[in-house]
């Protein structure tokens, strides 16, 4: 199993994870966070007698900031770093300002206090990974499966010798209890291909997943279809929303004011506010809201209509 590193995001714990792998000669990090919270992931590595030079390898779920920020700045720390990722987030990566354009218009001047610095990722740095791949980094062996409906970028890695497998926002976020959070920020939500990636996942039979927002999950299979209900049913609410016609300000109130009602049926409000700092309630609204108005009205995923018991 893999160990967690708290990396206490705008000092909250449990917000962000990063999973630290054993592997020949080091460890392999899976979504290393983002450069502000770089203090905290050097404390969790010396935490466990190691440092940024014990770093074998990086593995990206995806490239969102809270995610993969700070992969640029590790990068430039340990020579010969390889940092694994979808291949359309790669270039993203050597590349990022298009990407940091886009998180500036989501975040504005908020963006160096939430992430800090995003370097780019040199090329001889990066590793292609896609859907069907097998790859082998320091001796640990993983297989990728793609799964957009997050991002379009996602993907998830099952490490063969433990079955353990590690979801990003795949699964949703789970600061507490088992309540299970679908994150759903703009551009690239997809009900349809969130479900079927579902599907990919649960066809692996993992052993346990690994959330990035927040660790280990040992009970897979329940957490899987929970959070499949939960994401029908978010979806489900916000298309119903959509339709209503009324003004996006007083659907994004709507909106908020249930989604925090609901946490709490499942957490303390403590723990509520921690899954509020890893997915925002209104980024929440805006992902599935884009995704309904792309639409024709009346038109939806089949999946929609019957969520799984």
């Amino acid at each position: 199993m893999p160990h967690t590193i708290d990396l206490h995001f705008l000092n909250q714990p449990r917000v962000i994870a990063t999973a630290v792998i054993p592997c020949d000669g080091g460890v392999l990090l899976v979504d290393p966070g983002p450069t502000s919270c770089l203090p905290a992931l050097t404390a969790g590595l010396a935490s466990l007698g190691l440092t940024l030079a014990d770093i074998r390898g990086v593995l990206l779920t995806h490239i969102h900031l809270d995610h993969a920020g700070a992969s640029g700045t590790l990068a430039q720390h340990v020579p010969g770093l390889m940092v694994y990722v979808h291949e359309i987030g790669a270039r993203h990566l050597a590349r990022p300002e298009k990407l940091i354009a886009s998180a500036t218009r989501l975040y504005g001047a908020d963006m160096d206090r939430l992430w800090g610095a995003f370097l780019a990722v040199p090329d001889a740095s990066l590793a292609a990974v896609g859907g069907g791949d097998a790859v082998t980094i320091a001796g640990r062996h993983f297989d990728v499966a793609y799964t957009p409906g997050h991002a379009v970028h996602h993907v998830c890695y099952r490490d063969q010798l433990d079955g353990v497998v590690y979801v990003g926002d795949t699964a949703g976020v789970r600061t507490a209890g088992t309540y299970a959070l679908p994150a759903t920020p703009p551009p690239d939500v997809d009900i349809a291909r969130w479900l079927a990636s579902l599907t990919a996942i649960e066809a692996w039979a993992p052993t346990a997943l690994f959330l990035t927002h927040f660790g280990i999950v040992d009970d897979a299979g329940a957490h899987l279809a929970r959070f499949r209900t939960a994401l029908v049913r978010a979806a489900t609410r916000a298309r119903d929303l959509v339709r209503s016609g009324r003004d996006d300000a007083a659907l994004t109130a709507d909106w908020v004011q249930w989604l925090r009602q609901d946490v709490r049926t499942g957490m303390s409000d403590a723990e509520a506010r921690a899954a509020e700092s890893a997915a925002p309630f209104d980024q929440i609204w805006q992902g599935l809201a884009r995704y309904w108005r792309k639409r024709v009205e009346g038109e939806g995923p089949e999946a929609l209509a019957a969520p799984p018991a």
